[in-house]
């Protein structure tokens, strides 16, 4: 199964890329707080059986830094960087949405930035050279050789900078889910995500006044909410908790570049848009920027882990 774990992370991260042109733009009239909390309270229930066959064992194994870890990995991975991608890719009629995916993909650089700065840890040149390319990279992928008019509220705009919050909040829970699973199953860790993001929502809707938009979901919606639930929700987090437990955080870096490319596929499949020669260019060395960055992280992994156990 070892073998086989980067490929759960592959299947779970073209799971993600249907999720985000197909089933998630059909969700557009409802508020975004209420889609999070709806998709990750479903999940949780679903998953529910998990906790009471582990109830006993888990209050044994977690501790108090393992219930704080999966709270952040809630908080960031779960509501912050879902509702910014889910807002961004809400912008379905303005934006090319495959443009929103590859930049959310930035991830891995928040990720990198963000545990050296929790870990103290020095980052070799190399990685700040390819961060930069990637960023330039990513501007002419998202705006081609035009300049960005943030004075008439460019919708480009708007959704690209959605899209890097939901990169660094998904970078942050990326390096907190690395001590999230350290004590539990990758089905357990799923489950908790779940129920500590939906707990999150729940308050935020609540405080909003959204909960009575509830009545406002299509039977076409509640249909598109059971199958993210069945598919992109719980299989996918499964799936890629399943392949995370088995192998560095570098190779699922490379392994979840399968996501903006079903994205690009599908956003001209379904669409018909298609990028222009500039925004190719930006996006192909945008993604071996990616890869390159995740070279970095190859040979720090191993240095971070230990460095992070320490500090637990």
């Amino acid at each position: 199964m070892d073998r086989l774990a980067p490929f759960f992370v592959i299947f779970a991260a073209t799971l993600w890329g249907i999720d985000s042109i197909v089933l998630r733009p059909y969700l557009y009239t409802l508020p975004v707080p209420l889609v999070v909390f709806l998709e990750s309270g479903i999940v949780a229930v679903l998953l529910s059986p998990i906790l009471i066959r582990q109830y006993g064992n888990l209050k044994e194994q977690l501790l108090t830094k393992d219930l704080v870890a999966f709270v952040g990995v809630a908080l960031f991975g779960g509501a912050i960087g879902t509702m910014a991608i889910t807002k961004a890719l809400f912008y379905v009629n303005y934006v090319n949405l495959s443009i929103v995916v590859l930049i959310q993909k930035l991830q891995p650089i928040f990720a990198l930035t963000l545990a050296s700065l929790i870990l103290k840890e020095k980052l070799p040149r190399e990685f700040f050279i390819w961060a930069g390319v990637a960023l330039v990279s990513a501007y002419f992928m998202t705006f081609g050789l035009d300049v960005p008019n943030f004075s008439t509220g460019d919708k480009t705009t708007i959704a690209a900078l959605f899209a890097l919050l939901a990169a660094f909040s998904f970078g942050f829970s990326t390096v907190l889910s690395k001590r999230a699973l350290k004590n539990v199953t990758y089905a357990t860790g799923s489950y908790l995500r779940f129920l500590f993001t939906t707990i999150i929502m729940l308050v935020l809707v609540a405080s909003m006044g959204d909960l009575g938009s509830i009545v406002k979901v299509s039977t076409t919606q509640w249909i598109v909410f059971g199958i993210i639930a069945f598919s992109s929700g719980g299989l996918a987090i499964l799936l890629y908790y399943f392949g995370l437990k088995r192998i560095t955080a570098s190779v699922a870096t490379i392994c979840e570049l399968s996501f903006p490319l079903t994205a690009i596929l599908l956003e001209y499949i379904i669409r018909g848009n298609i990028l222009s020669w500039v925004q190719w260019i930006g996006a192909i060395v945008l993604i071996l920027s990616i890869i390159k960055v995740s070279g970095v992280r190859l040979l720090k992994i191993r240095k971070t882990s230990e460095k992070f156990t320490q500090h637990s």
